[in-house]
């Protein structure tokens, strides 16, 4: 009886355990063909994200820079690559390279000693003006570099304010050329590296400072490297516009200083030496592709998901007498670096043979059939049409792109992030010039048409929308769109109610600059924009090429609205602070 009921019981037992075996492998195998289905989801959703931005580089930057090359290094039926050879050979074309390269990296090297301070005041002080402030230091870099340049020859050249006060002068010397280039790109580095120290969490380093670490070690173990990919973001931004400087390097350096960009310039408009333009062309191409390789390799194995909070939360009023010299310190730099050259402008545009007064600007309202067909001061308008349209085609492709790139995976994606900033580092010449040979036939025949003005300056947008958000977005915990996915969210409602809460704010400051560059957009510009719709850039180069106190006065005019309109601009996106959600996210 007692065996009975053992061998009962262990019929029992196993049953169980079978039973228990089976359902534990059918969940596990239930889990694993979720996460297959998750995970396939994922990379069909991010082709799919990158499907529109990759067709939009091909067509309106790979085809026309290709265009451009095969003009030059393909003659008579065949392709002469021993040009290259030829022209890197030249002793003169090897000074350019390495000016080129050197004066980028000395530029880049002192925008971020001087920014970034500056950067860390306007995301952790609380003081009055803050915002004024903040929108009128990216005032710079919306001004066309023809216009930094004169302002700086104006502070820097013979009877400038150096001159006179000191007898010292500046001009055509290196010095000339980076400060410039400082003043060019110092938002870049405060609005892309303070958008997102102002949401680090600073009761993390409270944290570790409670633990024993001095203020500087807790800052160098938990602040900084989060900041890596946001500093790395920025470097990369600043040292391609100054590897690509034309106007600047043109006005202050004088005969003795050329970049690849001033060269290509030359070669294309003035010598008409298509051939060797396009091997320039290719060497800056190649150059910006490696430098962008180095720094997907070495700042993607750094990025982590961070804690990020209301930035509102993090600004306080300066506490102790260092805080307040630093914020003094920062001011002082912002009032000689930026607002001393912007005044240099606002005061040429008053300065009139007459005396102080608005001459100059009266003046824009009159149409002399010459350099325009239509008043000079049509040219805002334009500029505001198309830099609306150009910012709303960036962000849309940024904000895909961006998502799309937000989950680290394989090379296809290390290469479409690469893909995105090249326009930043290929000579703006040779897209505007390509614009004109290949968007001219059916179906793309678009010269005719108000939206390829648009659509060029959209192409140096997309880049700062990429930067600005794609550190925000990988810092977002991936466990929580893994939630959302599990319980039957798909990858685009995910998008929508994890990620777009928290990027808000990047992507308000993305907008910004994308808007800021399209209105300072001016070396593709200058080649599309017809005579009866200029921009403000195109129409200041234009009158400042022109002889006359005149026409020099309407060019300081002009400059003085771009500034205005800009600061203006900035202000009031500025001013447009989402609200914070009950949960305390933003």
């Amino acid at each position: 009886m007692d065996l009975a009921r053992t061998e009962v019981a262990d019929k029992a037992v196993d049953k169980a355990v079978d039973k228990a075996v089976d359902k534990a492998v059918d969940k596990a195998v239930g889990r694993a063909v979720d996460q297959a289905r998750t995970t396939r989801a994922g990379s069909a959703a991010r082709l799919g994200l990158m499907a529109v931005p990759v067709a939009f580089f091909g067509v309106f930057f790979a085809y026309p820079v290709a265009a451009i090359v095969e003009r030059g290094l393909h003659v008579d039926g065949a392709w002469r690559f021993g040009r290259i050879l030829d022209v890197l050979g030249q002793s003169d074309i090897r000074h350019v390279l390495w000016f080129t390269v050197w004066q980028a990296l000395a530029s880049t090297a002192l925008t971020l000693l001087i920014a970034l301070p500056g950067a860390y005041v306007f995301a952790r002080f609380d003081f009055p003006g803050k915002q004024v402030l903040r929108a009128v230091v990216t005032v710079p870099f919306v001004l066309p570099t023809v216009v930094v340049g004169t302002a700086f020859l104006a502070l820097l050249g013979q009877g400038g304010l150096l001159d006179e006060l000191w007898g010292v002068r500046l001009d055509t010397t290196v010095w000339a050329i980076l400060l410039a280039h400082v003043f060019f790109n110092y938002a870049v580095v405060v609005r892309t590296v303070g958008g997102l120290w102002a949401q680090l969490d600073p009761r993390q380093e409270e944290a570790a400072r409670m633990l024993g670490a001095s203020r500087l070690a807790a800052w160098r173990k938990v602040t900084l490297p989060a900041l890596v990919p946001a500093v790395a973001a920025a470097a990369l931004m600043v040292f391609l516009f100054t590897f690509t400087s034309f106007g600047v390097v043109q006005i202050l350096g004088g005969p003795g200083f050329s970049t690849l960009e001033v060269e290509i310039y030359r070669q294309t408009a003035q010598i008409l030496d298509l051939s060797t333009a396009a091997v320039l062309t290719v060497v800056q191409f190649a150059a910006v592709g490696l430098i962008l390789g180095v720094h997907a390799w070495t700042v993607r194995r750094r990025e982590s998901t961070l804690r990020l909070v209301d930035a509102a939360q993090t600004a306080r009023r300066p506490r102790g007498a260092g805080q307040w010299a630093l914020l003094g310190g920062v001011l002082a730099t912002v009032v000689v670096l930026v607002l001393l050259p912007l005044g240099v402008l606002v005061q040429r545009s008053l300065d009139t043979p007459d005396g102080y007064g608005f001459a100059y600007f009266r003046a824009l309202g009159d149409a002399d059939g010459g350099t325009f067909l239509v008043p000079p001061i049509d040219a805002i308008w334009n500029s505001l049409e198309y830099a609306l349209a150009a910012t709303g085609i960036a962000v849309v492709i940024g904000g895909l792109a961006a998502a799309a790139l937000t989950r680290r995976a394989g090379r296809l994606v290390r290469g479409f992030d690469a893909l995105l900033m090249l326009p930043l580092g290929v000579s703006a010449v040779t897209v505007g010039f390509g614009f004109l040979i290949t968007l001219d036939e059916p179906p793309l025949d678009l010269r005719a048409t108000w939206i390829l003005v648009p659509l060029a300056q959209a192409l140096v947008g997309v880049p700062f929308v990429v930067r600005t958000m794609l550190p925000v977005l990988r810092a977002v915990d991936g466990r929580l769109r893994e939630a959302a996915a599990v319980l039957g969210a798909s990858p685009l409602r995910a998008w929508r109610e994890v990620d777009l809460p928290m990027v808000r704010r990047a992507l308000l400051i993305a907008a910004g600059f994308a808007f800021a560059v399209s209105l300072g957009e001016f070396g593709a510009t200058v080649f599309i924009a017809r005579p009866d719709n200029p921009t403000l850039p195109v129409a200041v180069a234009r009158l400042l090429g022109r002889a006359g106190d005149l026409n020099y006065g309407q060019a300081m005019a002009l400059s003085t609205v771009l500034m205005v309109v800009c600061a203006a601009a900035l202000l009031l996106l500025e001013r447009m602070r989402p609200a914070r959600a009950s949960t305390g996210e933003f």
